[in-house]
């Protein structure tokens, strides 16, 4: 099959949806599939085999990380010498209405995928006026593709009760190998805590963004008595976070890659993720490959992957207090820190980005060569 892709955002960003693509782009070499890309321009002209096609964006005013490619730009010539067996548009908005337009002109078969709770974040900056619009214009935008992937279960039946048709869920993997225990790090664990590695270590990773909730991380540093916090990654909202916990003993450590990251997860004690409108959560299951254990809110596709007391700890989605309380009390009993951090593991173990993505590769050829 020859795959014509086109994302919202790609490299150099760090985000779930740019390491799926990233991922999924190295597969698409290993099982011989033709692929170019359309994302903004900014990153790489190649990754793994597929062509890069950069376009020319502005950034998003309330997250300039983000650039807004013109949904008219013309991507035919390129496409038509490309002769796409199908079009893939992840996250579409704003770029993925131009693979749109063209499967549509051209009828080439057309799958969405839906990556991120764009209303409800809308609702999380204070816009909710918005939540509305927002589910009509991607309601209008999915429903013309034949096939709409989601990461959750629970992501599927929000679109489902949304007017979204043909929704189906194309979960995420993770790298078991280079997410494990065994990165367990005493030069990492300094770093992270401080200087003070005998203490409780808070661990973040992700967008530090208010629609992550992070101004929380300082409610759980406080509410954790000898506790030290590590934020890994950046976003719009750093400056704020950094200002919020000034004086505090937060280490900032900035993006992290590769086996820095793998070291992170594998040498602090819990996972702290107080995000409530992940469609996945793709930081969560690294954490959990890792052996660390997690409290994260009992909303979103989390719940695809956490299992309350089993293999990590729920809080209620609207409850600071809550999130407090699981962080502190895995700090008290590391006994149940620990057997969470091992089921967790376990739970990890069986989801590998091989099967994940050649199952993808199944419903691209359902949707490329449908039944007579």
């Amino acid at each position: 099959m020859r795959i014509a892709l086109f994302t919202e955002t790609f490299l150099p960003k760090v985000d779930g949806i740019v390491n799926t693509l990233c991922r999924l782009l190295h597969h698409l070499e290993e099982r011989g599939h033709p692929s170019i890309l359309f994302a903004p321009r900014g990153g790489p002209e190649r990754h793994a085999a597929t062509e890069v096609v950069g376009l020319g964006g502005l950034p998003l005013p309330l997250y300039p990380e983000l650039k807004v490619v013109n949904p008219l730009t013309d991507v035919r010539g390129r496409l038509d010498a490309f002769r796409p067996d199908l079009v893939h548009v992840l996250n579409p908005f704003f770029l993925g209405v131009a693979g749109v337009r063209y499967a549509r002109r051209t009828g080439a078969p057309l799958v969405a995928s839906y990556h991120t709770d764009v209303p409800g974040y809308s609702r999380r900056y204070g816009f909710g006026f918005l939540e509305g619009p927002l589910w009509r214009y991607i309601r209008w935008l999915h429903n013309q593709a034949a096939l709409n992937l989601c990461p959750s279960s629970v992501t599927l039946r929000e679109l489902e009760d949304r007017g979204v048709r043909n929704p189906r869920v194309w979960t995420r993997g993770v790298d078991t190998g280079r997410f494990s225990p065994e990165w367990r790090s005493a030069e990492m664990r300094g770093f992270l805590s401080g200087g003070h590695p005998e203490a409780p270590l808070l661990l973040y990773v992700g967008r530090v963004a208010p629609e992550k909730r992070v101004d929380w991380l300082a409610d759980a540093l406080e509410g954790v008595p000898g506790a030290r916090l590590a934020v890994v990654g950046g976003g719009p909202g750093l400056e704020r976070l950094r200002a919020r916990l000034e004086g505090t003993p937060t280490v900032f450590a900035g993006y992290l890659r590769g086996a820095e990251l793998a070291k992170a997860y594998a040498s602090s004690d819990l996972f702290a993720f107080p995000s409530a409108n992940e469609t996945f959560g793709n930081v969560v299951l690294e954490a959990c490959a890792s052996g660390l254990p997690v409290v994260t809110a009992d909303s979103g596709g989390v719940l695809d992957i956490i299992r309350h007391e089993e293999n990590g700890l729920l809080f209620d989605a609207e409850s600071r207090p809550g999130f407090v309380a699981a962080a502190r009390r895995l700090v008290e009993d590391p006994e149940l820190a620990r057997g969470l951090g091992r089921r967790g593991r376990e739970t990890a173990l069986g989801r590998t980005w091989t099967a994940v993505l050649d199952g993808l590769m199944e419903d691209y050829a359902r949707v490329a060569r449908p039944a007579d």
